[in-house]
């Protein structure tokens, strides 16, 4: 992957900041986020430089202390940013322009992450094998009526831990631990592969649903290959049997702890957060805005209306640990059948 100016200014961390940039680290790959570099800079005239760090971004800021070149973190899934937090590399942003585009429940409470885009966790069904309406709450996917039907990514994976973590703070650990228990014995193989790999299992045959975040219906149909795994699919919605709705992650946005432009940052933070980034954005992933006055799509509202759950995900995220110990309690990524 390519990577800009500031990739090669990562091994010279003294070179000193200029004044009217803003230096990223991005999880997301550069072609994503570049329609929204390019916005920025032609409103505010402030110049950007992306690192894409796919790996070890926590490490790398650590290892770069005071010194680190970087003001923003961009990156996905709340775990993620909660791990930044906690690692110390990230700051707090105080911004009126962030706390109003930003529910309250998809923000930190003390400043440091911000949400930009959401994706839902759901179902993706069989459109000739699960009847319309078949599919309701997560709860009810450890019904005997789906055994051997599911096909998922590790339990381990940070999208699974997620949802893991959503059900512990709607049900509690002992009851999260017995639907994960009949989560596993309805598999109808051992944990693997990423989401889109359950879709393809779907349409091979192999399962009837899967749980995927709903952005890669989008990147699938824009694969002349996977397309056809898109169309043999639906996409829907379960909710949590307490009356929440359905669970959705985030990508987001954090200021580095040691950010050399710190103004350009907060900017450049509060330029993600407007209507206009964020229908940009939102576009360029297949994602919804986060922001209550900004639209989704055409093509991302055409999957369907849904209710999102409005748990907070810093609750959802201090979840975490404990979803691990049950994955591995149960063995969830064990074959069907073993262990728990």
């Amino acid at each position: 992957m390519r990577l800009t100016a500031l990739a090669v200014a990562l091994t010279a961390l003294s070179a000193p900041a200029l004044a009217d940039e803003v230096n990223i680290y991005s999880y997301r790959q550069p072609e994503l986020i570049q329609p929204l570099l390019d916005g920025f800079t032609e409103q505010t005239g402030i110049k950007t430089n992306v690192a894409f760090v796919d790996k070890g971004l926590v490490d790398r800021l650590k290892a770069e202390g005071a010194r680190s070149p970087a003001d923003i973190i961009l990156t996905v899934d709340i775990s993620r940013l909660s791990t930044a937090k906690e690692a110390g590399v990230t700051q707090s942003a105080e911004s009126e322009v962030l706390a109003g585009n930003v529910p309250e429940n998809l923000r930190d409470p003390d400043g440091h992450w911000f949400g930009l885009t959401t994706r839902a966790r759901i179902v993706y069904a069989a459109k000739d094998r699960v009847a319309p309406g078949e599919v309701t709450t997560y709860e009810d996917l450890a019904a005997p009526k789906w055994k051997g039907r599911i096909c998922t990514r590790s339990g381990t994976h940070v999208y699974t831990l997620g949802l893991i973590g959503a059900m512990i703070a709607h049900n509690g650990v002992e009851a999260t631990e017995t639907w994960l228990k009949g989560v596993k014995a309805n598999l109808a193989r051992a944990p693997e592969g990423n989401d889109r790999a359950q879709v393809k299992a779907i349409w091979a045959g192999e399962c009837d649903i899967s749980l995927g975040n709903t952005y890669y219906m989008g990147a699938m149909l824009d694969d002349p290959e996977q397309a056809e795994w898109a169309n043999a699919v639906r996409l829907d919605f379960p909710t949590f049997e307490d009356g929440a709705g359905t669970h959705v992650n985030i990508s987001g946005v954090a200021m580095t702890a040691s950010a050399p432009n710190r103004e350009q940052a907060l900017a450049f933070m509060e330029y993600l957060a407007s209507d206009v980034a964020q229908a940009i954005y939102a576009a360029e992933v297949s994602e919804y805005p986060v922001s209550p006055t900004a639209s989704a799509t055409v093509r991302v509202a055409g999957w369907g209306n849904f209710t999102a759950d409005t748990e907070s995900l810093a609750a959802i995220a201090a979840n975490r640990a404990e979803a691990l110990r049950l994955v591995e309690r149960v063995d969830f990524d064990g074959a069907p059948g073993s262990g728990g």
